[in-house]
């Protein structure tokens, strides 16, 4: 998968993890959760737009770390909203699994860029 691709693919996530976060309950708990998988889903799109433009090798791993904790962060408030049951598994699956996906690929670019095996 190419730096395009993973900047659409990226951009949708956040655009998906959006709409099902705005449609969770009003509520305390529901609002928060709203406010953390909004912030965390859109900062994978964000942060891997960054890694694209980084200047170095030192810079593209650092950027490519936090790409990687905010994916990992999405896929933990998508399981909260099972664990809290707010919504149903069914619902969830597909975005876990999206979060899940790009978590696995960032952290093997990570291993590649600093020359692991």
């Amino acid at each position: 998968m190419d730096e395009k691709e993973l900047k659409i693919r990226t951009k949708e996530f956040a655009h998906r993890c959006v709409k099902l976060a705005l449609a969770l309950p009003t509520s305390i708990l529901g609002n928060h959760i709203k406010g953390q998988l909004i912030r965390s889903s859109t900062s994978v799109a964000s942060n891997y737009r960054a890694v694209c433009i980084a200047h170095s090798k030192a810079s593209f791993v650092s950027k490519l770390s936090i790409v990687i904790e905010e994916a990992d962060e999405s896929a933990f408030w998508l399981n909260f909203i099972t664990d809290e049951q707010l919504m149903s598994k069914e619902r969830i699956l597909p975005l876990l699994k999206e979060a899940e996906e790009l978590t696995s690929i960032f952290i093997a670019s990570r291993k590649t860029a600093r020359g692991f095996k």
